[in-house]
């Protein structure tokens, strides 16, 4: 019976989730054309060295760091502070929580697009603004300078994205018992001792989910960077997935595009682990 009651889970993980992955380590593997009909050529670990010899490859893969590394860090510091301003009691509380959703709840593509329109050279409203309080005086091609193209992506993932970490977070918060709290102030501790002492240790899991929930997806990002600027100017943009894109469809190199995919994978599985190695701590709670 339990086997029974599996079976449909079990099939639908497998076509959905582990099918895909065996038939990308399966094609990274080989060469020539995926479809069922064409014949695969087993060339061993050949992709994989291809891969790893390309500097587009360590191009993308540094854009790729420096994008993850470069906007998680700050917002979580950001969703952190909107987490503990929203969770404190006041007036139209609900309502700043359903506003501070608002960027995450935009859909990535469109989301990218609006902001490709905002960063516009010549027609943006950003440059409009910042020529008449005086700041520029001229309009600057924000997203066609490969020195400031990948700044003002990590500007809109960082807008985008602070609001979803502060979801998160508070809920953490709001799973704190205030008699915690109660004996701290008891005790004598200030604010700053309070969140030291008490809201950082307890939301310690909350923020492991959080780090590992926003990690990997800009790690494989690809709706923004691909909506906004397409990987340019050259590939200052390209992140890994981007490349691993590139690779399969437009220069129809599938086994090159399996195996940076497979190579992808591999990396965030790591980060993963560093990061539960890190943090996870069961007996905080």
């Amino acid at each position: 019976m339990a086997a029974l009651l599996l079976a449909p889970v079990l099939t639908y993980l497998f076509v959905i989730s582990y099918y895909p992955i065996i038939d990308t380590v399966w094609t990274s593997l080989h060469q020539g054309s995926v479809l069922p009909t064409a014949e695969q050529q087993f060339v061993g670990l050949e992709n994989y060295a291809t891969v790893l010899q390309s500097s587009s490859f360590w191009n993308s893969f540094t854009v790729t760091m420096i994008y993850t590394f470069g906007s998680v860090p700050i917002e979580m510091v950001i969703g952190l502070g909107l987490a503990l301003l929203v969770n404190r009691g006041f007036r139209g509380k609900y309502i700043a929580q359903a506003a501070i959703l608002f960027p995450w709840a935009l859909p990535t593509i469109i989301n990218a697009r609006i902001w490709a329109w905002l960063f516009h050279g010549e027609y943006g409203v950003i440059n409009d603004l910042l020529i008449r309080v005086g700041i520029l005086e001229s309009a600057y091609p924000f997203l066609s300078d490969p020195q400031v193209a990948l700044g003002s992506m990590l500007f809109v993932t960082i807008w985008k994205t602070s609001s979803f970490v502060a979801l998160i977070l508070l809920a953490g918060l709001a799973s704190i018992p205030d008699n915690l709290y109660e004996a701290a102030r008891i005790d004598g501790a200030n604010k700053i001792k309070q969140f030291w002492y008490v809201t950082l240790p307890l939301l310690k899991p909350v923020i492991l989910v959080a780090l590992i929930f926003r990690t990997l997806p800009a790690f494989q990002a690809f709706g923004l960077p691909y909506g906004l600027t397409g990987g340019g100017p050259g590939e200052s943009t390209t992140t890994l997935v981007l490349w691993a894109h590139s690779q399969t469809f437009t220069r129809l190199q599938f086994g090159e595009g399996a195996a940076a995919a497979t190579i992808i994978t591999l990396i965030a599985m790591v980060i993963c682990v560093i990061y539960v190695v890190t943090l996870y701590e069961p007996e905080v709670r």
